[in-house]
């Protein structure tokens, strides 16, 4: 892989095979990437040859490439296509794995403070259900989270290690490597939500040694909103009970009994759609050719820049702690609501959005914090956009 830094000339080339980028400036790339105009072209011209065709009889046709798309997904993990389940968005893949695990009274989930409101949910759906007990691992006095104090929290009880590596509403990161070691040693499962991680950051699902990992294509992916993907290693495939089925995830019917796929496709249903699937894997395709070492370097460089500027205007306050961050910058500005701030910069052709405290329920309750403006950068952006916004806060701020 390539690891030079992207160069203006190939980032000024990105941006134009991105039609959006002459339009905003858009800094909502943790909600939805703006997708490269080969996606789009991709999704359009498939839906397209479907009401000339047929539905059934397109799919056929671009069966190869449909397939395709698990090996890309396989690629971008160091995984195997064996053990990718396409569906709709990280937190279904993030449900079907979590509701898969069969739980029993007294059982201990150990999550961090960082967790996602889809993830609370099912860890309170689940202690309601079948008695299982929660255990949280703050963060230290400097947004770190404590191995140690992970190490501590395992008993007998333990059944799941359930991590979100980057929250929705700050730009720290959890040391997901590190966890994942803790976890084999202790032979203890461990779920992974890389919801805002695939397609910014390196995921290597044997470095981090996860049994399974849920991602969305509409984020950092630059994917069609409606995508994403749950990895299921090959070995605890068999001691996931599947939430749903039909005649595509159990094939082999007998009167008398069903067996079910011997592939994570097992997790999947039959009907979906076939234009997003392949989307999905033409933005994986993209991002694999320019690099993820090369994106991640690049989001990197811009988030630090952003960060910088921010933290120099007087009235803006960066939220974001850890020792390691990442492209997704979180600020309050002095006097003004998160959703004034996001308002005031939509009249300026510039997308930002707003961190809920329901988002990251236990880190913005501990932090006293109801809302955040969340800013996060791609490859595609530039310095050039990082300033027009700062100015433009600079502007709001004396008003």
């Amino acid at each position: 892989m390539d690891t030079t830094v992207i160069s203006n000339q190939e980032r000024n080339q990105l941006r134009q095979d991105t039609a959006g980028t002459a339009n905003v400036i858009h800094f909502n790339n943790a909600g939805a990437s703006l997708p490269p105009d080969v996606v789009v072209d991709t999704v359009v011209d498939y839906l397209k040859e479907e009401a000339l065709a047929g539905g059934y009889e397109t799919e056929y046709k671009y069966r190869e490439q449909l397939a395709n798309t698990y090996a890309l997904i396989a690629k971008l993990i160091n995984a195997e296509p064996e053990e990718i389940a396409v569906v709709e968005n990280a937190s279904t893949a993030w449900c079907i794995g979590f509701n898969g695990i069969d739980f029993k009274a007294g059982d201990e989930v150990i999550t961090s403070e960082m967790e996602y409101v889809t993830n609370i949910i099912g860890f309170l759906n689940a202690e309601k259900n079948s008695g299982i007990k929660i255990k949280l691992i703050p963060n230290d006095e400097n947004g770190n989270f404590s191995l140690a104090e992970l190490e501590n929290a395992i008993s007998p009880k333990t059944k799941l290690i359930a991590i979100t590596h980057i929250a929705s509403t700050t730009g720290g990161m959890i040391p997901i490597v590190e966890i994942g070691k803790i976890a084999r040693k202790h032979n203890v499962l461990y779920l992974v939500d890389a919801c805002q991680s695939a397609g910014q950051v390196p995921v290597d699902v044997k470095e981090i040694g996860c049994d399974m990992l849920s991602v969305t294509g509409r984020k950092y992916l630059r994917a069609p909103r409606g995508t994403g993907f749950l990895f299921v290693k090959r070995e605890i495939q068999d001691k996931l009970k599947p939430l749903f089925m039909d005649g595509f995830s159990a094939p082999d019917v007998k009167p008398a009994r069903f067996n079910l796929r011997a592939d994570a496709r097992r997790f999947e249903l039959y009907e979906k759609n076939r234009a997003l699937t392949l989307g999905l894997g033409k933005a994986i395709e993209y991002a694999l050719t320019i690099g993820i070492d090369r994106i991640w370097e690049r989001i990197q460089l811009l988030a630090a820049i952003l960060r910088g500027k921010l933290t120099s205007i007087d009235g803006i306050t960066v939220q974001d702690f850890g020792a390691e961050q990442c492209g997704i910058v979180t600020f309050t500005v002095h006097g003004f609501d998160a959703a004034q701030v996001k308002n005031y910069l939509a009249q300026k052709h510039i997308n930002v959005s707003v961190g809920k405290a329901i988002s990251t329920l236990y880190f913005m309750n501990k932090n006293n914090l109801t809302n955040v403006v969340r800013a996060s950068v791609h490859y595609y952006n530039t310095e050039e956009e990082i300033n027009a916004m700062c100015d433009e806060l600079r502007v709001l701020l004396k008003q």
